[in-house]
């Protein structure tokens, strides 16, 4: 066949670097929100399996707190686009 000059090795090298920045970006971004996701339902439901009470007063600060942890990775994902340049 034929081979690639040096310049296009060259352009080839450094832009395969922005193909996985992407990726990257939104698998290291969603470890964390996945994480304190399960953490905080995980003890939500303990504590309202041992006190059915508690329903209400672990409700609402339940719901925030996930609210909070699903925005870090729709962030992720933001940056991801940015990356990609679709934005």
């Amino acid at each position: 066949m034929f081979e690639l000059g040096f310049f296009a090795q060259a352009a080839a090298a450094t832009s395969a670097p922005n193909v996985w920045a992407p990726a990257l970006a939104i698998g290291i971004g969603a470890i964390g929100p996945g994480i304190g996701i399960g953490y905080g339902l995980g003890k939500a439901m303990e504590a309202i399996g041992r006190n059915p009470e508690v329903i209400g007063p672990i409700l609402v600060p339940l719901l925030i707190g996930l609210g909070f942890a699903e925005a870090i990775a729709i962030y992720a994902l933001v940056i991801a686009f940015i990356l990609i340049g679709k934005v």
